[in-house]
């Protein structure tokens, strides 16, 4: 699944690209994607202009003309494909052995805009979504996830504050929780605990005040490196402008079980927690 770095790259690659296009036409082939029925989605999209697109969490939302807002989020398998002038941008993961045919035998949902561009929606094993809400509603949906990480400056009192509820937690189940704070996946949670040096196992009540400071500042590192070099990629995730994301030859601990921890030399560690592969240095994280 893409997590915010990767969404936040796709998002800024796409902007300019669809802010002030007008949707022509829209062709749904999964009826489950939408959260209305096709008429009326059809009634509400169909020429309207997109304003501006923006991420919240790891969901990518248009702005409409109408103050309405689409939003789609690509979930473990979602794609998008800008074709516009014959040059595809393409952002999301990859369908592996279909080449470049458009639409394919995973499109689900086809915008084609005034300009002559068409987005595909492709997704795989179609956990994939497109949301169509009024402003009061996104507003109301949008309050319930957590914290951006990247809003400013972290500091290391607001992790404190909005996990206090959950002191008998790991903390690295504790960061997965979109309603505490949103983006940050398996990968970027591995990442800032290594960082931060704290384990992962740790019980959010056993964190003391400076290392939620060194959370918040490794968390906003971390982010913004990944940012910078586009996004991780193994053999999924490409970023919108077709290419592998290059933060993978960056990461530390995550998929280096066995590998010499970079700071202490020692082997790095895997295990499972809450179902999920947790790599850690138990040298280096207490």
């Amino acid at each position: 699944m893409p997590e915010l770095p990767e969404v936040e790259t796709i998002v800024r690659d796409l902007a300019p690209k669809l802010a002030g296009v007008k949707i022509k036409s829209f062709k749904l082939l999964h009826r489950s994607l939408i959260n209305v029925s096709p008429a009326v989605w059809g009634r509400r999209v169909v020429g309207q202009k997109i304003i501006k697109v923006w991420r919240r969490g790891k969901q990518i939302i248009f702005d409409l003309a109408s103050g309405e807002h689409l939003v789609i989020h690509l979930k473990m398998t979602g794609q998008l494909i800008l074709k516009s002038h014959h040059k595809l941008i393409v952002g999301g993961h990859p369908i592996v052995g279909v080449g470049q045919d458009l639409p394919n035998k995973f499109t689900r949902a086809i915008f084609t805009f005034s300009d002559g561009g068409q987005l595909f929606f492709n997704d795989v094993r179609k956990f994939g979504w497109l949301r169509l809400h009024p402003a009061s509603e996104l507003t109301a949906k949008l309050a319930r996830l957590g914290l951006e990480p990247l809003a400013g400056q972290l500091k290391g009192s607001q992790l404190a504050a909005i996990f206090k509820n959950k002191s008998k937690s790991q903390i690295k189940s504790a960061l997965l929780d979109q309603t505490k704070i949103v983006g940050i996946g398996n990968i970027y949670a591995d990442e800032s605990l290594w960082l931060a040096r704290i384990k992962p196992s740790r019980r959010v009540e056993a964190i003391k005040p400076k290392e939620w400071q060194a959370l918040a500042s490794a968390i906003q590192q971390v982010l913004k490196l990944s940012i910078k070099h586009r996004g991780t990629s193994f053999s999924d995730y490409r970023d919108a402008s077709g290419a592998k994301g290059n933060y993978l030859s960056k990461l530390k601990v995550y998929g280096r079980a066995g590998q010499p921890c970079p700071r202490c030399g020692r082997p790095i560690k895997k295990t499972k927690l809450g179902g999920r592969g947790t790599h850690y240095c138990e040298n280096c994280q207490k």
